[in-house]
């Protein structure tokens, strides 16, 4: 295990945690031609996955490997970390694909549940099949914000069983302790990105009470100024919590990330808003596969570099690079 401080630089002229986490939201990243396809659950409802152009060519060599991202929070094939991941796995020939949690790619799922935080079962039943799919590939998995979370917290729940599936792992700015996370965001300036999320969350929540009444109770739903609030009206309830309290530390990744068996990045800013200093795991609170990386800048999911209008390359960069250490 290490700890480093990595070797990211923030651009001078982007200075502090927030700017660097709502200045790459104003990159846009060249558009996509994905390649989508849609998957059939267990339970009868869907998710779909958007594969990069190197996996959706018919001479896609058998044993390339195959990276698999999980979105944040509200996000999609569509967002800026997907979309330069991509660019730059097609840069090195390797395959790359967007598995989205249900309902985040531009269609409500079926059934009343969602996704959450700390659904391990679905990421256990994505990556299995993608194994499955692609026996001889070296294949990784990388997790940005929730998506990270969940993927660590199932990293951490399989420990060595994990690696029957994956060759490495990374986590980028998850919110490795749920509670931390979802107080801080209810305080001051970060309340900007709780009314970002629940711009949508609300929405949908309401457009799925519509087809399933009595689901929730929608009075309380209106009222919802926190994700605290929502969690505790929609997402616990929806996935078997008890109350938002509940949820957030059953579902918090800190707690596993000493059960990880494989190589596995973890990346998070100290600067990330969205998870106080005080919340990020040491040397002691990790397995001897888990290489932190806590760089003082960031922001959360940002690393811009470079002059203006600024890059997206590091990230996807440095997840590459990891990746390669494994082959």
């Amino acid at each position: 295990m290490s700890s480093a401080a990595a070797g990211y630089r923030a651009p001078k002229w982007l200075p502090g945690g927030h700017a660097q986490t709502i200045y790459p939201l104003l990159i846009k990243p060249q558009p996509y031609p994905y390649l989508r396809e849609r998957w059939e659950t267990p339970d009868d409802d869907f998710i779909d996955l958007d594969w990069n152009a190197t996996a959706a060519r018919p001479a896609f060599p058998t044993d390339a490997p195959l990276v698999v991202l999980f979105h944040g929070l509200e996000g999609s094939s569509n967002s800026h970390y997907a979309l330069s991941l991509m660019h730059a796995l097609d840069a090195v020939g390797w395959g790359g694909v967007v598995a989205h949690f249900r309902g985040c790619s531009g269609e409500p799922n079926r059934l009343p549940r969602a996704y959450h935080s700390g659904d391990s079962d679905e990421i256990e039943w994505v990556l299995r099949r993608m194994r499955q799919a692609h026996a001889n590939r070296p294949l990784y998995a990388v997790g940005v914000s929730l998506g990270g979370n969940a993927l660590l917290k199932w990293l951490g729940e399989r420990e060595s069983a994990a690696g029957e599936i994956l060759q490495a792992a990374a986590g980028i700015s998850a919110p490795l302790d749920l509670v931390a996370c979802g107080h801080n965001l209810a305080r001051g300036f970060n309340r900007i990105y709780t009314r970002h999320f629940l711009q949508t969350l609300i929405p949908n929540a309401a457009a799925k009470l519509e087809r399933f009444p009595g689901l929730f109770d929608g009075q309380r739903l209106r009222r919802a100024r926190t994700v605290f609030e929502f969690d505790d009206i929609v997402t616990a309830p929806l996935h078997g919590f008890a109350s938002a309290d509940d949820y957030w530390t059953r579902c918090s990744s800190k707690p596993w990330l000493r059960g990880i068996r494989m190589p596995t990045l973890v990346l998070n800013a100290v600067n990330d808003p969205f998870l106080p200093r005080r919340a990020l795991p040491g040397p002691s609170e990790v397995s001897a596969t888990v290489t932190l990386e806590q760089p003082r800048e960031g922001g959360h999911v940002g690393f811009v570099t470079g002059s203006l209008p600024g890059r997206l390359e590091w990230l996807p960069e440095r997840v590459v690079g990891f990746f390669r250490q494994s082959l």
